[in-house]
């Protein structure tokens, strides 16, 4: 009789309070697979995390995952069959569904599972290649009894690379300094087969989405989170979309652009605009922000239906150059135009001057030298690298002190020496990556062949979404909705 030996048991349970517990059976929809150079990757994919423990066969081959109380009627059982996984099989018993995957002769494994969405997942690669560090909440390890069936434990430092698709690289580097592990987690993509853009949550500002959501309302190969946001989703930094700005802010920050070639630029941008109506010129004091008192606003359909301002100002309806309706509040923004929404001195002016329909209206903004021809900007910042050298210029950036000092979990986006676009992230606050400085997250990059990388939002906010799924580990320990993501789209 074949012996099993139990591996471990998992309980959803544990990451969920009591009194939501008794919530319906786990859902098991779909079992993906995919390969890459290093290992062949199953994924189960559930609607709510499952309990289930897992058992290994005594010749070492046979993996059996056993998920209690799961509801397998959506899912479409397929063959599997890669130089590394011999078959999957599959199985219902008493109220459990029983997936059986038989590995090839001298093969390892690692077991792990990921949120948002729920998906449970089996790593297999030769014995003492390099396995994938399991996240904290993956199953517990072999007991000393066991400790022969287990993979060999891998040195660090690690480096694991994936080809997703052609022109675009996944890796994952994990290492260790003199205060522990670090996990950071790349997607490289040659710009001849991958346009890169900013893109907004829910395609608006305000809101928020996940890196996940925006990448897959885009149908984005890869995405990052990108600018600093405030909670209602206003995007914190000069952002251009498709050679509109949509964003803007008060300060000289860094930030990533792409010209009308396709080339990259790297730099410090900054903001002016000027509204005329008429023979009234005034300073713009954002745009697609909240209106603020006497100030002077911009709103564009990248803004919503409307302006959702209170009823304490004017606004005019800009089409064609000319004022085309006046409001005091929440005016529909036009396709074809944009709303120029004022407050206390700056209704003041318009409204002395007589500003009525059909007037004159000329809108001129600036974002700097080489930057009001770019198609594409993402400002966020500090800068990290340039030209092949660590450049961390948060003290002139005036950044406060939770962004530039301390290690945290970070994001970045670069361009590497050869020409290639990069995605970065690195995990931290957690007991698999304590994070970086701004400087070791720049060095890190440099280490990796960038040649020009600027610093986006962190912390919390850090996901790195490739293949479908986000490869890092979130350090809210899901995703946190942010107001923009940088994608990746096949050209």
């Amino acid at each position: 009789m074949r012996v099993l030996k139990k591996i471990a048991v998992l309980a959803a349970a544990l990451l969920l309070a009591a009194s939501s517990y008794a919530a319906a059976a786990a859902g098991l929809t779909a079992v993906r697979t995919s390969s890459g150079a290093a290992r062949d990757r199953i994924v189960f994919d559930f609607t709510e995390m499952p309990i289930y423990h897992v058992t290994l066969s005594e010749d070492g081959r046979e993996l059996t995952f056993d998920f209690a109380d799961t509801d397998a009627v959506q899912l479409q059982r397929t063959a599997v069959r890669t130089a590394r996984i011999s078959s999957v099989s599959y199985a219902k018993r008493r109220g459990h569904f029983y997936v059986t995957v038989t590995m090839a002769q001298g093969m390892g494994y690692a077991i792990g599972n990921l949120t948002n969405p729920f998906r449970v997942f089996l790593d297999v690669a030769p014995a003492g290649a390099a396995a994938p560090v399991l996240p904290p909440s993956a199953p517990a390890p072999l007991p000393a009894d066991a400790a022969a069936d287990a993979p060999p434990v891998p040195r660090l430092p690690i480096l694991r690379e994936e080809q997703v698709d052609a022109g675009l690289m996944q890796r994952t580097y994990i290492y260790e300094d003199a205060d522990g592990q670090v996990t950071a987690y790349f997607v490289e993509a040659d710009p001849a087969r991958y346009a890169v853009r900013p893109a907004l949550a829910r395609g608006i500002i305000p809101g928020r989405q996940t890196v996940s959501g925006i990448a897959r309302d885009t149908n984005a190969a890869a995405a990052v989170n990108a600018s600093y946001f405030a909670p209602s989703g206003e995007i914190l930094g000069v952002t251009k979309i498709d050679g509109s700005i949509v964003g803007t802010t008060y300060y000289d920050r860094s930030a990533f652009g792409v010209m009308p070639d396709g080339t990259f630029v790297f730099g410090t941008v900054s903001y002016s605009g000027t509204v005329k109506i008429d023979q009234v010129m005034l300073p713009v004091s954002g745009v697609n922000t909240e209106r603020g008192e006497n100030g002077l606003v911009i709103y564009n359909r990248a803004y919503g239906r409307s302006t959702q301002t209170n009823p304490y100002g004017l606004e005019y309806v800009v089409r064609g150059g000319r004022v085309v309706e006046i409001n005091t509040n929440d005016s529909v923004i036009p396709s074809d135009g944009y709303v120029v929404s004022v407050h206390g001195t700056s209704m003041d002016a318009f409204s002395a001057a007589g500003t009525r329909v059909g007037d004159p209206v000329a809108l001129v903004q600036h974002t700097g030298g080489v930057w009001d021809r770019a198609v594409q900007i993402v400002g966020a910042g500090p800068r990290l690298v340039a030209d092949g050298a660590v450049h961390v210029t948060a003290g002139e950036e005036q950044f406060p002190g939770d962004i530039r000092y301390g290690r945290a979990p970070r994001s970045a986006v670069g361009v590497t020496k050869s020409g290639k676009i990069v995605f970065a992230v690195v995990d931290g606050r957690q007991t698999h990556s304590h994070g970086l400085t701004l400087a070791e997250f720049a060095q890190l990059l440099v280490k990796f062949g960038v040649r020009d990388a600027v610093n986006l939002d962190g912390g919390g906010s850090s996901a790195l979404y490739v293949n479908g799924a986000v490869v890092n580990i979130p350090s809210d320990g899901a995703e946190r909705a942010v107001g923009s993501a940088l994608i990746l789209q096949q050209k």
